[in-house]
This record gives C-alpha cells, structure tokens and sequence, in this order.
C-alpha cells in the first residue's frame, strides 16, 4: 500500500462513484483465479493472455467479451469472492443461480469491505429480452431487503430501445425501487429521450450521444436529470475516438449534473483518480470543478437528503479536499 503522501491529489481526494458494475471490477488476478478454477477456454492460457482479452473493437465486441467473462461466474461463492455497483443477478440464472441467493452472495463479499459504503442496483440486460425481466420482478422484489435500492438497464443498447421496459419500469418504481437505465452509449439521443419519457429514469448511465441533439441538452440542464458519465469507457468502446473530443466538458458548461464515474474499471484498466487527471489535464476541467463533479456525486445518489448533506460535510473538511 503506497504512502498517502507519495499520493497524486486526484488519488488522495475523497470520491463518490454512482456507476460501477461489479462483473467489470473484477480484479484481473481475481478473475485470473476464476478461468484457472473452471479452466474452460483454450485461449486464455496466462493472466497476459487473460489481459489481452480486453482490448475492444467496438461497443458489440465489449458486450460479447462480457458475455464471455460471465462464463466464470458459475457459483455464489464466486460472486462473494468479487464483492470485495450495477450488477446483473437475472443474467446467471441459466448456471442455476437464484437471483436472491446470489445477492446474498454478493451481500456478503460487500460486508467485508469496512472503508467503503456500497449500495447495490439490479441491472436488467437488454439481451435476456423483456420477458425474463418480467418473469423475475417478483423476485427482485425481494431483494430490497438485502439493500437494493434500484433498477438498471443495461446491455445492447442499439438493439433494444428503453420504451420496451415502460411497464417493467411503471411496476419496479411501484416496489419502491429507484430506477436509471443505460442511454445515449451505444445508441443515439432518441435512446436518452425514451428512458426519459417512457421509463421516467431518475438518471441517465452514460448519456453520451445527448451531444447530438441541442434540444435534449437544455432539457437536461432545465430538469437537472444527472448523468452517470464514464469517459474512458466510452473511449475503450468506441463510443468516442479520444478522450480529448469526449462532450463531457461541454456536458459541464452547459450547466448539466454531471457525474464521472469509471462503469467497469478492470475491464478498461480506468480508475476515478485517473479519470480525474485526464479531465484536469486534456479537458480544461480546473480542480474546483473536479470538486463539484465530486459534490454532484452526492447530490445525484440516491441517499436520503440527511445522508447528502453530512456526506457533502465530512467531504468538504477531509484533509485532502483542497490539498
């Protein structure tokens, strides 16, 4: 563990993270330690080779390299073991795992970190198609009491636009659920139109391609519906070219709720801190205005209003905040 003095500001300053999914923060020697348990893919024969698997031609291929790391994924105890955050319980059903029982699972893995508080968002992914969504609501039902606290959608974006989730949607916020979806990533602005207007998101993951429509915007600077952005993400997929033309700046000045969040670090080697630096150092972001994106952070989560304001607090008087 380094000494917190040898420590840039942008790793040292305290950070709230509104978009990770916990199958893409899997720690690559981790992960390493699943494929050698089941050892079911001749391609992969070191960590190196394990490493190279993430590289991306584009978006389509990201989601089919996904698909391909949930093949080692097969047991609760593997999902306590990477809990150490959007996760997607309804996707292993087919290896016989039980949504509630693998949210135990992960519950349990979560319990083991003291330093950091997590809060867990079912994801729904577009390729299991909207009838399994609906066969499963009853039991995600049940997972409010093991601390989830909403509903995601993720997924194949270009293929499976949100307005085939409006009634998923009506019934989850019914539960009790808060709700966001994947939108403006892999599919244009229309995409963040329809999670707005037929699924009544409460945020908006991604949010990227609302840069192409002026109108879309100003609704979002008027309505203050946050954004979850992952710059380097969108980079690693396709999304945008280089970090220096990512619109999240533009995003920042037109008085949006940004937030920067790094949506599957170990899949895109990123980390907040070093999202952080690049903003500083190729976007023009100043370091008050990383503090804000930080604050924005808090005010977009889904804590209680008491719960904002002592976090926005303890982060304003940490040693580090302006250090």
């Amino acid at each position: 563990m380094p000494n917190a003095s040898n420590l840039s500001w942008h790793e040292r300053v305290p950070k709230v993270e509104l978009h990770i999914h916990l199958e893409g923060a899997i720690p690559l020697d981790a992960l390493w330690q699943l494929v050698q348990k089941y050892s079911s893919d001749s391609s992969v024969s070191d960590i190196d080779a394990l490493q190279r698997k993430f590289q991306y031609k584009d978006f389509p291929h990201f989601i089919e390299t996904w698909i391909w790391k949930n093949q080692f994924l097969r047991e609760y105890d593997d999902f306590t073991f990477i809990a150490e955050v959007f996760y997607s319980p309804l996707t292993f059903a087919q290896n016989g795992l039980k949504p509630q029982k693998l949210t135990e699972a992960v519950c349990t893995g979560i319990s083991r970190v003291k330093q950091t508080e997590i809060s867990l968002i079912m994801d729904f992914s577009r390729d299991n198609g909207v009838a399994d969504a609906e066969k499963n609501l009853p039991a995600v039902n049940e997972m409010k009491q093991m601390g989830v606290i909403g509903v995601g959608l993720g997924g194949s974006e270009q293929k499976y636009p949100p307005e085939l989730y409006a009634e998923i949607y009506e019934k989850a916020r019914k539960m009790g659920f808060h709700t966001g979806a994947h939108a403006g990533e892999a599919a244009g602005p229309e995409s963040v139109w329809g999670a707005i207007l037929s699924l009544k998101v409460e945020r908006i993951g991604h949010g990227t391609r609302a840069i192409e429509d002026e109108g879309l915007i100003k609704y979002l600077a008027d309505t203050q519906i946050p954004l979850e952005v992952c710059p380097l993400s969108n980079v690693r997929t396709g999304v945008v070219k280089s970090i220096d033309v990512h619109p999240v700046k533009k995003f920042f000045d037109a008085g949006l709720l940004v937030t920067i969040n790094t949506d599957d670090p170990a899949m895109f080697g990123n980390s907040l801190a070093k999202e952080y630096q690049l903003l500083e150092e190729r976007l023009g972001f100043s370091r008050d205005d990383i503090r804000m994106l930080i604050l924005n952070g808090i005010k977009a989560s889904w804590l209680s209003d008491n719960r904002k304001k002592a976090m926005t607090e303890r982060f304003i008087k940490d040693n580090n905040w302006f250090a």
